[in-house]
């Protein structure tokens, strides 16, 4: 979803500050809101070819009777535009009782927690379960930086190398989704808690040699950002507006966090999850990165809540295929208070993701053995030629000179292996070029591919 940074002078009312309960200066008038007969536009149309299909128009009393948060005034100067003076939505915190949800959205929701037990049982059988985290991780960044409208192809995130940056502009931005997962993954497995410094280090890794680099990367934003609107439109041309920035906003932030590392058995963990996703996304506590940080924030917290012990969950897929009701479902929790279809359709989402993730797990440990006894069959028995079928399990497209520095080899020896492996079916060249040649396990990309 595109969002933009406010430009020029912005100003809100006090932070906690119902619009409903004040008087908002519009048009040189000071008027109560509750009587004023304006209608402020969202754009909720849905999302196709890059335009928008449709827009209708929204009273700011269906944000301020909702229970779920508050309308405050925000108004400010455009370079381009000039004055301007318009409302956004400040969430509620987030409640310590489980929203009130269908018996149909609690079957969901069962269903989705059986199918993340199965996947994270086949993740504990693994001898080494890190192994698939690679490859996965490396789909969940392709299909999220998607949804936020980079796109690169799959095959070509596959084949790079975690050691070099890529030059390609699109590409650099979806392999900074990766490096910033693996810090996260990393600082949760060294015991340490979610903070605000830590999701700060995060999104400064997402952005960075990216055009969203500026002053304000790795930090809480301290701007205005609207959300769905074309560079160069106006402010109430927006689909929604995030909280102003400022104390009262840092501190909703700082509350969405320990919310989430706050124990609670009255709410489920796959509940809690979907519910600090919503909180998370429509504070949008910085200028880039708030919806790969938030999808990322769903895995961190099923795997913090003990739902999975190894964080091989890819969810971003399934939400790209059905970008328009995953913007549309999340805003209407904001509108309409409707915890119940967010609810179920993020489980059915998690659901479906976790056996999709699942089928793919045990494709690729099949593949594993299957490639190995071709090893054996072929009468290699060094243990560094097993290695390399690990190696492409996780690098699906590599290098001779990946081989030798990830195996701890000399070149002629990787070269050697690699051709081995070549020659008993289990490698393929992956291109023709005739220098930096590139090879591939064609039977493990094709599971990752399909």
């Amino acid at each position: 979803m595109r969002r933009h940074t406010v430009r020029g002078r912005s100003r809100s009312a006090p932070p906690g500050t119902p619009i409903a309960h004040r008087s908002v200066a519009f048009r040189g008038e000071n008027r109560p809101e509750k009587k004023h007969k304006w209608h402020f536009a969202f754009l909720v149309g849905l999302e196709r070819k890059q335009k928008w299909a449709y827009a209708f128009f929204v009273h700011p009393e269906k944000f301020a009777d909702n229970p779920t948060g508050f309308l405050v005034p925000i108004a400010g100067t455009d370079q381009r535009w000039g004055a301007w003076s318009h409302v956004a939505f400040v969430p509620d915190p987030l409640p310590s009782e489980t929203p009130e949800l269908s018996a149909a959205t609690f079957n969901v929701v069962a269903n989705a927690r059986a199918a993340l037990a199965a996947l994270d049982a086949s993740a504990r059988q693994l001898p080494n379960p890190a192994l698939l985290r690679q490859p996965t991780l490396r789909q969940e960044a392709q299909s999220t930086s998607a949804l936020e409208g980079t796109y690169a192809p799959l095959e070509e995130v596959l084949g790079v190398d975690a050691d070099e940056r890529p030059a390609d502009a699109a590409m650099r931005e979806v392999f900074n989704y990766v490096i910033a997962a693996e810090h996260a993954f990393d600082w949760i497995e060294d015991g340490r808690p979610l903070t605000i410094g830590m999701l700060e280090s995060m999104q400064g890794i997402l952005v960075d040699g990216t055009s969203a680099d500026t002053r304000q990367a790795g930090r809480i934003r301290t701007s205005q950002v609207v959300i769905g609107s074309h560079r160069g439109a106006q402010v109430r041309d927006a689909r929604f507006i995030p909280p102003p920035p400022g104390i009262d906003f840092e501190g909703r932030v700082r509350d969405c966090i320990d919310w989430v590392m706050q124990p609670n058995d009255a709410i489920d963990p796959l509940v809690r999850a979907g519910m600090a996703h919503y909180q998370f996304e429509t504070l949008h506590p910085f200028n880039d990165g708030n919806g790969r940080i938030g999808r990322l924030l769903i895995v961190l917290q099923l795997h913090l809540s003990g739902v999975l012990s190894e964080p091989t969950l890819t969810v971003s897929p399934w939400f790209e295929a059905r970008r328009a009701e995953y913007y549309d479902r999340l805003l209407a929790v904001s509108t309409n208070g409707d915890w119940d279809g967010w609810i179920r359709f993020f489980a059915t989402g998690v659901g479906a993701a976790a056996n999709a993730t699942g089928r793919q797990l045990t494709d690729l440990i099949r593949m594993q053995h299957e490639l190995k006894a071709r090893v054996r069959t072929a009468g290699l028995r060094a243990e560094n030629a097993v290695r390399l079928v690990d190696y492409a399990l996780a690098q699906p497209i590599f290098t001779v000179r990946n081989v030798s520095q990830h195996l701890a080899v000399t070149m002629p020896r990787a070269r050697t292996l690699v051709s081995q492996l070549v020659d008993a079916d289990v490698l393929r060249q992956y291109d023709d070029s005739t220098y930096g040649r590139r090879f591939s396990a064609p039977d493990i990309l094709a599971i990752l591919l399909r």
